[in-house]
Order: structure tokens, then sequence, then C-alpha cells
């Protein structure tokens, strides 16, 4: 029977970096860590690519709403061009969709997933910010971006793009529309208004978002923590497998060993057993069975030498040792 409490200690003191590496990868996978690349993303773009002197950029801004909810904004870039509300979506796969379409389509391999059309979502963002800078429709942008291996497969309005193609969408509009003071109002508008920056914030926007899409579905909503689950269990499953595996490995290892021992400790006792021949025969007598105890010398030296493969216990390796010289000796003695 193995002892598995034994086995996951030795596991564990062996092989802990693991857990935190594991937990990482079980991160990574998470929408929320591919929403956070996104993000980041547009903004170092934005950053390296835009005039900062002419383009100011606010990024992750929540806005109360009058349905006594919350609205949350990637990006916003205020600049004389206009305000630029940015949506980002770090998606792969094929894309399908159109302006007027309620859901768009993600394709992968043989595998179809329905998203909200980011063109709809963001309406709301723009006109959220619109009625707190109170600004018209011409002075308000709407721009979606894809990051990540994605290809549209229908055609997209311009305001739609992928990778670093929403740069050029923003800096085509070469129309000033705004003034300076506009701007410096708009900004100021904006620091006050937005939610503090918070994981408080943050949370309360998911459930409110939540709500929404529950009641609209006729379901009663709950809080979700399928994610940390899966990043928590990814971990300890991994380090069960290898208890399993370390376990099995080290049954076999004991096996080997005493199939060896066994081999070599059957023949000695037989021998010893045997009454003792005449001193004129026993040269002859040696000579006879040396063939045969050379033979069991050598299985178990190679029985040993399978066992010490990955492990580095001494007394393991000492007896492998003695084996394999024992092993040798015979050799000499009958060539």
């Amino acid at each position: 029977m193995m002892d598995f409490g034994s086995t996951f200690q030795v596991v564990l003191s062996e092989f802990w970096y693991l857990i935190p590496l594991l937990i990482i990868l079980g991160l990574i996978r998470t929408p929320w860590f591919k929403g956070k690349t996104g993000e980041f993303l547009v903004n170092a773009s934005a950053r390296l690519l835009l005039d900062k002197s002419r383009y100011h950029l606010v990024k992750n801004v929540t806005l109360p709403t009058t349905d006594d909810g919350t609205t949350q904004i990637d990006h916003v870039l205020v600049s004389e061009f206009g305000v630029f509300v940015v949506e980002t979506k770090n998606m792969k796969g094929w894309i399908f969709g159109n302006p007027h379409q309620r859901f768009w389509t993600q394709k992968i391999y043989r595998s179809n997933y329905k998203f909200q059309n980011p063109l709809h979502q963001n309406y709301k963002h723009v006109k959220t910010l619109q009625a707190l800078l109170g600004f018209d429709d011409h002075q308000m942008h709407s721009v979606v971006v894809f990051v990540g291996d994605s290809t549209f497969k229908t055609p997209m309005p311009d305001q739609v793009t992928r990778g670093l193609g929403y740069v050029s969408y923003i800096k085509s509009k070469q129309e000033a529309v705004l003034s300076p003071d506009q701007v410096k109002e708009a900004l100021e508008k904006v620091a006050s208004g937005r939610l503090k920056e918070s994981f408080a914030t943050d949370r309360a926007h998911v459930r409110h978002v939540r709500g929404l899409v529950s009641e609209r579905h006729g379901v009663a909503p709950r809080e979700s923590r399928s994610g940390l689950l899966k990043i928590l269990i990814f971990p300890v499953l991994m380090l069960g497998v290898g208890a399993i595996g370390v376990n099995a490995y080290s049954n076999f290892v004991s096996g080997a060993m005493a199939i060896g021992t066994k081999r070599v400790s059957e023949p000695r006792v037989e021998q010893a057993a045997r009454p003792a021949e005449p001193s004129s025969n026993s040269v002859v007598q040696r000579v006879h069975q040396s063939p045969s105890e050379l033979f069991l010398a050598r299985q178990e030296c190679n029985s040993l030498i399978a066992a010490a493969i990955g492990n580095q216990d001494p007394r393991l390796l000492r007896d492998r040792d003695k084996a394999c010289a024992r092993y040798k000796a015979l050799q000499g003695e009958i060539h």
C-alpha cells in the first residue's frame, strides 16, 4: 500500500518551487489576466506612438451611471481632435460580426463563442463620458482594438482595429474640435468624476455587470469563484500526480532490488546446505560453479545499477559498488 502522506512530503520538499510557478501559469490563463495584458499593450503603444503633448491618456476610468451602477472604460485619450474612448479586446481566433449585430462570434478551430458586440458595449461608455463632459457627438470617438492572435473574417468599420491599427485611426482625425481650454477642462472633469481606482471599485463594477446580465436572463446573480479555484486546484493536482509518480517509481525500484537480492541469496543457501566435499575436488567445484555464480553476480550488479538511476541514496550506491566489484572479481577468477 502506497504511503501518499510521506510521498507528498518528499515531493513538496523537492519541488516546492513549482507551486508558485504553477499558480502563475494558472493565473495567466484567466480572462482577468488576458484583459489586463491587452490594456497594458494599448497603454504602452499609446505612450510610445502618440504625442504626449497633444494626446492625454487616462486609463481604467470607472464612472457612475444614471441607473445607480457603474461603467468602466479601458482608455480615454483627450486631444484637440476629440475624446477617444477605447475598448480593448484580448482575443484569438477568427472574429465574425457587423456593427448592427447584438453579439459577435469568436471561432477557435471548431468551437464558436458568442460575445457582446464591442461597439454596443463601448456606446454606453461613450454616452456616459459624454454626459459628464457635455460635449457633442462629433467631439466623441468610439474605438475598439483587438490585441492577440485574432483575424477579422468579416468587414469591420474603421473604428474597429487590430493591434496598432487603433493608433492609425486616431491619427487620421486631424480636424481640431476642442480648444486647449476644453481639453484641460475635460481632463479635470474626468479626474473629479471618476470613482477612485481600487480593487473595491473593480469588484463593485463586476457585481453590477453580473446583476445586469442576470436580470436580463432572469437568473439570480451569484458570486463566482471558479477562476480562483482553478488557479489553486491546478498546482495541487500537479503535485498529486507527481506524488503518485514518485511513489510508483519508488515501488518499482524496491521491487527490482528485492528480486536482485533474492536471486543472489537463494544459490548461496543451497550451496551452504550441501555437504563439504573433499579438498581435492574443491578447486574443480569452484571452477564448475563459478559461471553460475558469475551470472548471479552480474544480475545483482545490473539490478542495482538500474535501481540507482535517479536515486542518490548512499546505501543503495554503496551496495551497487560492492555488487559490481564482486562481479568483476569473479570474472577475474574464471578468466
